[in-house]
């Protein structure tokens, strides 16, 4: 068989060969008889230059083919370089690609190859042959030419990835499932590239069928079904040489996936379901749940529930994340009312893109009972209103508004207690009767509605329940109307049924008020109109007015509500008296006292102002006394004070000595027993260790020479203030660790006016030293 197709491929060679002769004695323009004279395997190759060749052309050789994969342990012969010249040739040369190492030319023109070669590599090899003659001399021009390498069958196909497809169940026949496609590198212009697909026995080929030339695996059936087998393996086969049996092969696998649908019908897995719930169970809230068998994957499930009686209205299914059916309450149970419920439940498949009937349809359980047991609870007390509301007439106390009641839902039925939550509720319950009563009159102007919350608690359980109660205040006209008006005022020129103002009033009370205006008493210049829409006009009755007028012009309103029973209210309106413009804007008024009425708890307000004024006067008092006697005994005790007393008024009499202690001026005369130390021996008084210069001396009785003297004394001391004052010390009280700071106790010694040590600074000091330095002779001076 190799042989037979070597041969024919030699045929098909020839036959190309004598093609291009023909085509190129065509061009040459040689007779035809001349081409065939040189037979079949001889071409004439043209030179590089089209017109050159045509008038130069000699080269004559045989078609050069090679072909790939041949074995060349020695060079052997392709054809022979021959030229039309009928001249001696002595030596060829080629060059080119290949030349001298692929390709070797011989003495006589004979052209050899020397390896084996191979047509995927490279197809062709283009070569320039020369030739010579004796003296080597070039007799041709030089000829290009090409040496083809012919193809053989040595590549088998390939299949470049492995391949997976899918398909859903139950399509139909022809649906296309994946393309494959091999490859050959072979000649693709022969028939060694043309590759042909099939199925092989060794995969699942009776469900899918595959186009010989395109590739294209298709479904072969309409049964496919995922529940049944989900993925089949299948082998292809690719064989070159138009799948002759010569071909080369080659397979690969091929993985296809049936995807689902929703092709079965959801099923219960039981046909009676037996469930407990406790009756306090939430609503809306799963207590069960009835178990589905489906064979499609989760997201092709769509049951469909539905509760075949009356029930419905307090049970419901609804879907669970796994596709079955939970079972949940619409309504409170109430295991003393019914403990016990029957019902069928009937779920149904939504197939909507079903066109056959379902796998399963005859053997799905479509239709299960479900039995509900009802669990008895302790329950709290239930109250016989979610909401309860009262109404109760304000300032009265009322010992019966209503009652609330709870019972115990149980069949124990327990005692109740009732009790509010809300400590300040003026509210109370009466524990075992559940009866409301005030603890104080209600004031609906200060709160009109009472909040707060009852519970009800079983004994000996504890459990409870809560309920909001409202009460509701009723009005009843308890306030007085309050006049409501701007401040009014008369104009001089203002003449008899002059509007001066508009009356308005208000009242607290909810009823709408139908006020009513009148003068409490008589006035002599000024009246009221009732308009009847709860205003009046105030009027002049008689003018005109005067500025110079002494007197205040106030009026007496009287306000009616109208309700029952009738509220009325006097008000004091004080009216100002002005000059005005033409267009009675006054201009200049005369300050009225404006008296208006006064509520109790305002005067409560002012006595209590008037006591706490009156309490802090009479303890300032008592405490001015206190000081008085506190220094009164100190100076009994000895203690010594500096005062000053500045009168305003001229004289005093004897009355001027009780505004000074007469001793301290009186000590100044003495010889310091005031001020005697501890050692008992007599020391300068304080005024003598102050003096600044010698002044005259000043005897007992004789005060006012000692105070010019003093008063001379500050006029020239250059350190002493710049106005007429006199130093006041203050006493701390014998208790004070401080002491006394006058200067009249301190020690000449430990003074703060010592400045002898300047006597030792130099004579630089010596005038400062005798500024404020004291003199011996005098530092024992004594008045």
């Amino acid at each position: 068989m190799m042989a037979w197709l070597q041969l024919w491929t030699m045929g098909l060679m020839a036959t190309m060969a004598l093609s291009v002769s023909l085509a190129i004695a065509e061009d040459s323009d040689l007779p035809v008889a001349e081409t065939e004279k040189r037979g079949p395997v001889a071409i004439v190759k043209k030179e590089t230059h089209p017109i050159l060749f045509r008038q130069k052309r000699a080269w004559i050789w045989n078609s050069l083919y090679v072909e790939e994969e041949k074995p060349a342990p020695s060079p052997h012969k392709l054809g022979q370089l021959k030229s039309s010249q009928n001249v001696e040739v002595k030596r060829y040369t080629i060059e080119g690609e290949g030349a001298n190492t692929i390709f070797t030319v011989g003495p006589k023109g004979d052209l050899y190859v020397t390896r084996l070669l191979d047509r995927e590599e490279k197809s062709s090899y283009h070569l320039i042959a020369k030739m010579f003659d004796g003296n080597n001399k070039l007799i041709e021009d030089s000829g290009e030419f090409v040496i083809q390498v012919n193809d053989i069958n040595d590549n088998i196909p390939v299949f470049p990835k492995p391949y997976n497809g899918s398909i859903m169940e139950r399509s139909p026949v022809g649906t296309k499932v994946v393309e494959v496609k091999a490859t050959d590198a072979d000649d693709p212009t022969s028939a060694n590239s043309e590759l042909k697909y099939s199925l092989t026995g060794d995969g699942e080929t009776s469900a899918f069928a595959i186009d010989s030339i395109t590739g294209v695996i298709s479904c072969n059936v309409n049964t496919l079904d995922r529940e049944t087998k989900s993925q089949y393996v299948v082998v292809v086969k690719a064989q070159d040489l138009r799948g002759l049996p010569t071909g080369n092969t080659a397979t690969t696998s091929v993985t296809i996936t049936i995807t689902d649908t929703n092709d079965n019908i959801a099923s219960f897995t039981r046909r009676v379901y037996e469930l407990q719930v406790p009756e306090d169970h939430k609503l809306n809230e799963k207590f069960g749940t009835l178990e589905l068998e489906d064979r499609d994957e989760i997201q092709n499930k769509e049951p469909i529930f539905t509760i075949l009686n009356e029930y419905s209205k307090v049970f419901n299914v609804e879907l669970s994340a796994s596709k079955d059916g939970n079972l949940m309450l619409k309504q409170a149970l109430d295991y003393e009312t019914m403990n016990s419920y029957t019902f069928n439940v009937q779920v149904r498949e939504n197939l909507r893109n079903l066109r056959f009937p379902a796998d399963n349809v005859n053997s799905a359980v479509t239709t299960a009972q479900v039995t509900i047991k009802v669990v008895d609870v302790d329950e709290p007390p239930v109250f016989s209103q979610p909401i309860y509301t009262f109404t109760v007439v304000e300032e009265r106390m009322v010992n019966n508004i209503g009652v609330i009641t709870a019972r115990d839902p149980d069949r124990a039925k327990m005692t109740i207690r009732y009790s509010i939550l809300d400590k300040d509720c003026p509210i109370s319950i009466n524990p075992l009767t559940g009866q409301l009563s005030t603890l104080r009159t209600l004031d609906r102007e200060l709160e009109a509605t009472h909040m707060f919350q009852v519970k009800a608690q079983e004994e000996p359980s504890g459990l409870e329940s809560f309920v909001k109660v409202n009460i509701k205040v009723q009005d009843i006209n308890d306030n007085k109307p309050e006049l409501a008006v701007d401040e009014i005022f008369v104009c001089e020129n203002d003449v008899t049924n002059t509007v001066i103002g508009t009356l308005r009033a208000t009242d607290k009370d909810e009823e709408p008020p139908s006020f009513s205006f009148g003068l409490s008493g008589e006035s002599s210049n000024f009246s009221i109109r009732d308009n009847g829409n709860n205003t009046a006009d105030i009027m002049v009755k008689q003018g005109p007015f005067s500025l110079d007028d002494p007197k205040d012009y106030n009026v007496d309103v009287r306000v009616s509500d109208g309700g029952r029973p009738i509220q009325t209210s006097i008000t004091t309106l004080a009216i100002k008296s002005c000059r005005c413009d033409a267009r009675r804007i006054p201009t200049q008024c005369k300050a009225s006292a404006r008296r208006m009425s006064v509520s109790v708890h305002a005067l409560i307000a002012i006595l209590l102002c008037i006591l706490t004024i009156l309490v802090i006067v009479i303890l300032f008092g008592m405490r001015k006394r206190y000081q008085k006697d506190s220094l009164a005994s100190i100076k009994n005790s000895g203690e010594i004070h500096e005062q000053l007393v500045t009168y305003d008024e001229e004289g005093g009499g004897e009355m001027d000595t009780n505004g000074y202690d007469v001793s301290i001026l009186s000590s100044a005369c003495q010889d310091g027993s005031l001020l005697r130390h501890a050692d008992r021996l007599p020391h300068p008084s304080l005024y003598a260790m102050v003096q600044k210069a010698p002044h005259p001396t000043a005897c007992k009785g004789d005060m006012a020479a000692m105070i010019e003297s003093k008063k001379g004394e500050a006029d020239h001391d250059r350190d002493g203030f710049p106005f007429d004052t006199l130093h006041i010390y203050g006493y701390e009280g014998p208790e004070s660790l401080a002491g006394s700071l006058s200067s009249l106790q301190s020690s000449s010694t430990g003074s703060n006016l010592e400045y002898d040590f300047l006597n030792d600074w130099g004579p630089r000091f010596r005038t400062l030293a005798e500024l404020y330095g004291v003199d011996e002779p005098d530092y024992y001076h004594q008045y």
